[in-house]
């Protein structure tokens, strides 16, 4: 039983190789892998939920690493099949694009790092990132940013959901040069698109026991473009009578947060201005550390940091947070109905954090990554 087990993970491991030059050290690790493993153990990988994983850039393949070893210390049963796509590693490809989108397409679920776009235009407009998300129409992206016990900001107790459109808007990669020193860039807003994150919005208010969805627009000023938006969140609103409605304006929200965040239930917008509020509320509440997210289609779902950083200045300084990541991944561990070690990974990790003992640079500690994610670990056998 254990050398067929063996036989089975090299050959997922071989299919999920990120390069050719993968496959012999992957055969040596399968030959240890299936010597070391116990039949109770093959018994449980082979009835295990397989995610695939994109560690991205930055300081991704540490948090990444932090959720693995998290993940193998609660006996989670997921079997993680790992991709690399990179622009600033080179490590992008149109094949390499393609073999995580059948990944993640066989897998339905996945977690993800920050995939970096540079700014250099290279004869594509759209970023991998981008087309990734467009690929698997993960049009609602969700992010809620809430107050962790013990660890004290400018606002407390905040509870907030953000959920942006993230398919259309000004990230639609339309661009051009009309005349010379003249550049014209494509903002595209459609009722189709507009009415279904509307009806995202009001059905998970709904399905959550929120009471109140607050549209942000500018249509004051982009009159048909955002007017379009905001009209069809008004039309989807007149349908969830017990859900209270309002509109700001977006810089008016950026303040009314700042002064008063705790008026904001769910608050739903076009991708720019859910992208600018993403990493405005993660600040209220300590920063893109420790805040969690993800993102839908009809038939994907992929988990991920709340506020998207690579944070490149950190790489291999073991400094990294890894909070966001390890509660996104409790999160997707709720969505796969694996409950009970959901709950046992993000009660330990805010634990960790009420205690106070051990916190990373941003929280104001002296801990690594690697101490943090021990303390999480030690935390996990603790009543």
């Amino acid at each position: 039983m254990a050398a067929l087990s063996g036989v089975r993970w090299l050959t997922r491991a071989l299919v999920a190789a990120p390069n050719p030059g993968a496959w012999r050290s992957l055969s040596i690790s399968a030959v240890a892998h299936a010597a070391s493993r116990s039949q109770a153990e093959d018994v449980r990988v082979e009835g295990a939920f397989p995610v695939t994983m994109l560690p991205g850039d930055g300081v991704g393949p540490e948090l990444m690493h932090a959720v693995k070893e998290v993940f193998k210390a609660a006996s989670v049963p997921v079997e993680f099949q790992e991709h690399h796509l990179s622009e600033v590693q080179n490590m992008a490809s149109e094949e390499k694009l393609e073999q995580v989108l059948s990944s993640m397409k066989e897998n339905k679920v996945a977690i993800i790092g920050k995939i970096h776009t540079p700014m250099e235009y290279k004869g594509e407009l759209a970023s991998y990132d981008m087309r990734l998300r467009r690929k698997l129409d993960l049009f609602a992206n969700v992010v809620h940013v809430k107050s962790l016990p013990g660890y004290k900001t400018r606002h407390n107790n905040l509870d907030l959901v953000i959920i942006r459109e993230q398919t259309e808007g000004e990230y639609s990669s339309l661009e051009h040069e009309s005349a010379r020193g003249v550049i014209e860039c494509l903002k595209i807003v459609t009722r189709t698109k507009s009415q279904r994150i509307a009806k995202f919005a009001f059905d998970y208010a709904t399905k959550k026991g929120r009471s109140k969805v607050t549209a942000v627009h500018k249509a004051n000023i982009m009159k048909l473009g955002d007017g379009l938006f905001l009209q069809c969140c008004e039309e989807v609103a007149e349908l969830y009578p017990k859900i209270k409605f309002e509109t700001m304006i977006i810089d008016n929200c950026c303040m009314q947060l700042v002064q008063n965040p705790y008026q904001f239930d769910v608050l739903v917008m076009p991708n720019l201005y859910g992208n600018i509020i993403d990493n405005l509320a993660a600040g209220l509440v300590g920063g893109a550390g420790v805040v969690p997210g993800e993102s839908y289609s009809a038939e994907y779902a992929v988990f991920e940091t709340g506020a998207r950083h690579p944070f490149a200045q950190a790489v291999g300084r073991n400094i990294a947070n890894p909070t966001a990541m390890l509660l996104s991944a409790s999160n997707m561990l709720r969505h796969l109905n694996l409950e009970y070690h959901s709950n046992l990974i993000a009660d330990a990790v805010k634990k960790v954090i009420k205690v106070g003992k051990v916190r990373t640079s941003d929280m104001g500690g002296y801990a690594t990554c690697q101490d943090f994610t021990e303390a999480v670990i030690d935390a996990l056998s603790r009543p």
